[in-house]
């Protein structure tokens, strides 16, 4: 129990995203500094602006395609073994997917150039970190029933498909407005990976056909690659078990999270375009780049092919030979023919690149708040730096996995109340739910900037039935422009 706490710490501590999961409550909500990161080209109304250290940005999700808690563990008299095979052997695909992503800022600042004024500056540090499993719909059908029953069947091995990482995230980026219409941003970005493992692009199979000198004949055609970094560190300070464990668990991450695991380079890309009075498109193109993975390396094979007919006996005459050395022989036979190796090789991963693209029309005029004093001096409000008081559209989410991409729709209506309250709903369609109601809320109080956004609202009236959850929050100091 102890080892697993400690690996769900380690998992978290790193995650402190992929995150690069979808982020629609955020996305194009601009008056949160955060929005930078979803698109470094969206509006930037700030003089400058400060995250809270390791309050300024956390998130945390987690969703089933397939099943849900209530689906197994639900107190309806049906036996569970009959409802483990109706909902999970017979139920779930190939690409139904199990999987959680996390995120932590530990700072994150920004200013406005003061000779350049329509230039703002960016910089900061995060971490980040997913786990993606997806159903190995073949293998659990011929684990739960065996071949006997299955003849002729291939059962794929490209159904073996996971992923996951942890990864500190260093980052510059510089956003420019470069006229009332056109707003562009860039951000550099240099990752340090804490750990991480993938299966993907897996082939082979394995069937059971009629034998000739036996009832039947089993063949595995296998190329299957699990490539590993880090992890085998980790395992090897948890199998250690000592009083020490926790300490040479936290020094470790702290080392690969501090430019002392594996490196690589991307770059963030977007921009915010107005046209008419009242209309904007959005786009970003997220975590171009690479990791390269040359330490603490441990990758895992399974390549050949190997064709078996069980164990032969010739009757009566081997009936007085009979012993385990012959099942031996079988076992060393299929290593023989299909071994199973492992390996330190250097490999390169890409990012798990994220498109985001929205359309918003914005109606209801603002009204500017102004004080004057005797002086005859003007105070601008923070009014006066934004656009709207509604906003409605359409936001369109993208990003790449081992299976392929994977996209989500989600509508928006953004409503702003005076200078100290926001709010954002959507409405998202993906693969984990068709019914995702989400409600975000931002408070300016003076300088301090407070946020929450939560996904899919109606989840939460029955947690275990829930496919999908999903939680942001964090704290700023602001300085707005004018001010």
């Amino acid at each position: 129990m102890r080892k697993q706490a400690l690996v769900l710490w380690t998992i978290l501590c790193g995650v402190a995203t992929l995150c690069a999961q979808n982020k629609q409550l955020l996305y194009d909500f601009y008056e949160i500094p955060q929005s930078l990161l979803l698109n470094p080209g969206v509006k930037t109304p700030y003089k400058w602006h400060s995250g809270v250290p390791l309050l300024s940005a956390f998130s945390f999700q987690a969703g089933s395609s397939g099943i849900t808690v209530s689906d197994l563990f639900a107190n309806d008299g049906i036996d569970f073994t009959t409802k483990f095979r109706n909902q999970v052997i017979n139920g779930l695909n190939k690409n139904d997917e199990f999987g959680g992503s996390g995120q932590i800022e530990l700072f994150n600042i920004g200013f406005r150039s003061a000779n350049r004024p329509r230039d703002y500056y960016s910089f900061g540090m995060y971490g980040e970190g997913f786990i993606s499993q997806f159903w190995p719909e073949d293998l659990a059908v011929l684990a739960f029933e065996g071949n006997a029953d299955n003849l002729n069947r291939r059962f794929s091995l490209n159904h073996i498909a996971a992923q996951g990482e942890a990864v500190n995230v260093f980052h510059f980026g510089i956003n420019r407005k470069l006229n009332n219409r056109w707003t562009v941003g860039a951000r550099a970005k240099l990752y340090s990976s804490v750990f991480e493992f993938k299966s993907a692009n897996n082939e082979g199979y394995f069937v059971t056909t009629r034998g000739q000198n036996n009832i039947l004949r089993n063949t595995l055609v296998a190329d299957v690659t699990m490539r590993t970094s880090g992890v085998q560190e980790i395992i090897d300070i948890l199998e250690e078990d000592s009083g020490t464990t926790q300490a040479d668990l936290a020094n470790l991450l702290l080392r690969r999270s501090f430019l002392g695991g594996n490196l690589g380079i991307g770059f963030d890309i977007g921009f915010t375009h107005s046209f008419g009075r009242n209309s904007f498109i959005t786009a970003s193109l997220l975590d171009v780049g690479f990791i390269y993975h040359t330490n603490a390396i441990k990758n895992y094979t399974l390549q050949g092919a190997a064709f078996n007919e069980g164990v032969e006996i010739v009757l009566p005459e081997d009936l007085t030979n009979f012993n385990t050395e012959i099942w031996q022989e079988l076992v060393d036979d299929f290593e023989a023919q299909v071994p199973f190796d492992t390996n330190e090789d250097s490999y390169i991963t890409l990012r798990p690149i994220t498109l985001n693209a929205s359309f918003r029309h914005n109606f209801g005029e603002p009204r500017p708040r102004t004080k004057n004093c005797e002086c005859s001096t003007k105070v601008v409000s923070r009014a006066e730096n934004l656009d709207y008081v509604n906003a409605v559209g359409g936001q369109l989410f993208m990003i790449n996995r081992v299976r392929g991409p994977q996209a989500a729709l989600t509508a928006f209506y953004q409503r702003r109340l005076g200078n100290t309250l926001a709010f954002k709903t959507t409405y998202t369609v993906d693969k984990f739910s068709f019914s995702n109601v989400g409600l975000g809320l931002n408070l300016q109080a003076g300088p301090v900037n407070f946020y929450l956004l939560a996904d899919n609202l109606l989840g939460y009236t029955n947690i275990p039935n829930s496919h999908y959850a999903s939680l942001q929050f964090g704290f700023n100091i602001i300085s707005w422009n004018g001010n």
